[in-house]
């Protein structure tokens, strides 16, 4: 079983980590701005030390400038120049091909370096913010060069970045090609959605509080919502979405983990195997779908113009004239347990959508009517519990009461939580927590094997359809809308409506 290897609360232990691609987006954008946010909560160890690899032909010291201008337009806190004059002098720099075994040799000599300089004590974990075609590559350099071998009590660990596989089959051949290098516990494949405090706030909310898990199940709940919407189209990302498409970019990751948090049975304790084998339970728990179910409950969309500031998919920079890509994604998923039974999971996710947001909806049963059928009342409104992931994170109960006078009415009351009101926050990138994480040997919010592989197996007989079948009516909704028709028919036809669309 994987234990955190400290206790939490406190500086994490000497490291050294590896940045490959360090001249990419998200480096300068979420890994410098994190890694500085936890300098400054004095979460990082007075012994550590970043390395960057990348293509790029840099300098230490032109390393350290360039990140030093970047900070400043994307910290999401204030960096005082103590704090940056402390980071910066532990940073330096690798140029290298990934794919060049000597690269790697003059990695090993850096990292040598830094750790007798920085008195790291031979803990260093890889980052590989890359392109997923990198992936394997590096992993099989890492350990032929020796630098993912642990002896002495020294950990190696490796974060890969998504998208892990692009279907079921290399999914598979990914796990396969890794694990002959490193040992499934030195793997840390990492979905920053997790990061978020609301999304971890779904465990506590249900485990620590009476009145919620007894609730949590068929007997109670009349269906799940989960959304993810996207105001912005695929801007300069034209050329990966064309090989990726909404359903596998969000789905098998984003989607499935808050699914699988929103209904994993208890576990035994908040240990990362205990808590990651219940999330992988209720991904095995769900039927893979038949080409008619595909058919009939998997709707796709691609954007068209919303006006002359909003392009049509299909002539954004990189994107195929005729392209079959789905930008928008729409599903219903029944999982086959005992808890939830008959209760059906409603996922969709797309972009040009009129609202940013993340959340989970837990749209409760009906109560009988029989007591308000002499009064005015003609419709009973259901509890809802929202619970808001992005970009505001709370929670929302929706129930119903009395409207003063003299006669019975009811009205919908929002009982509303919110974290920046009540326990206050500085602003974070959602990676912070991660990376402490893979610094104190906590693997409880990274995807394990078995994981990627269940969301991957769910998917499979949708992508298998969906390339069979051409989208013969591509674009199908207009920029700043809600999707295409079929995705509201599709809860219509269940007698039910989306909650940003009802």
């Amino acid at each position: 079983m994987n234990e955190p290897s400290q206790q939490k609360g406190h500086a994490a232990g000497p490291c050294i980590m590896v940045i490959f691609g360090a001249g990419g987006d998200l480096t300068k954008r979420k890994l410098i701005p994190a890694l500085v946010n936890l300098a400054q909560a004095k979460l990082l160890p007075a012994q550590f030390a970043v390395i960057g690899f990348s293509s790029g032909d840099l300098t230490n010291e032109a390393f350290r400038d360039q990140l030093g201008r970047e900070i400043n337009e994307y910290a999401t806190n204030p960096v005082s120049p103590q704090t940056w004059d402390w980071f910066a002098e532990r940073i330096s720099y690798v140029s290298g091909d990934f794919k060049d075994p000597e690269a790697y040799r003059r990695l090993k000599e850096q990292i040598d370096r830094v750790d007798k300089q920085q008195g790291t004590q031979g803990n260093r974990f890889y980052y590989l913010a890359v392109a997923p075609r990198f992936f394997s590559e590096i992993v099989q350099q890492l350990g032929a060069a020796g630098l993912t071998t642990e002896e002495n009590g020294q950990w190696r660990r490796v974060i890969i970045e998504k998208p892990f596989g692009r279907d079921l089959e290399s999914a598979k051949k990914l796990n396969r090609e890794i694990k002959q290098v490193l040992n499934e516990n030195q793997i840390y494949r990492i979905d920053h959605y997790l990061g978020k405090e609301t999304v971890q706030n779904v465990m506590v909310f249900r485990f620590s509080n009476s009145i919620a898990e007894p609730l949590w199940n068929r007997s109670f709940i009349d269906h799940v919502q989960i959304t993810a919407s996207e105001t912005v189209g695929v801007e300069h990302r034209g050329g990966y979405y064309e090989t990726s498409g909404a359903l596998r970019d969000m789905v098998p990751n984003h989607l499935f983990q808050l699914l699988s948090l929103t209904a994993m049975e208890p576990p035994i304790s908040f240990e990362a195997d205990a808590v990651r084998s219940k999330q992988a339970e209720v991904l095995q728990a769900i039927q893979p779908p038949s080409p008619e179910e595909v058919l009939s409950n998997m709707v796709r969309g691609q954007y068209g113009s919303g006006g002359p500031d909003m392009l049509r998919y299909r002539s954004e920079p990189d994107v195929l004239q005729e392209s079959n890509t789905e930008t928008f994604v729409a599903m219903k998923f029944m999982i086959d347990n005992w808890r939830w039974g008959g209760v059906p999971f409603y996922l969709r996710t797309g972009k040009r959508m009129p609202k940013r947001t993340t959340e989970i909806v837990i749209q409760f049963r009906h109560t009988p009517f029989v007591l308000f059928r002499n009064t005015t009342v003609t419709d009973l409104k259901t509890n809802r519990l929202v619970i808001h992931i992005q970009p505001e994170e709370g929670i929302s109960l929706h129930f119903g009461a009395k409207i003063p006078g003299p006669v019975m009415e009811i009205g919908e009351v929002n009982m509303d939580f919110d974290y920046l009101r009540n326990f206050g926050r500085s602003a974070s990138t959602g990676y912070e927590r991660l990376l402490y994480d893979c610094m104190m040997g906590d693997p409880t919010l990274f995807q394990r094997a078995d994981m990627v592989e269940a969301g991957w197996k769910v998917i499979q007989p949708v992508l298998d359809v969906w390339s069979a079948l051409a989208a013969g009516n591509f674009p199908n909704y207009q920029s700043n809308s809600w999707g295409p028709k079929a995705a509201s028919d599709l809860l219509a036809r269940d007698g039910r409506a989306w909650r940003l669309t009802d």
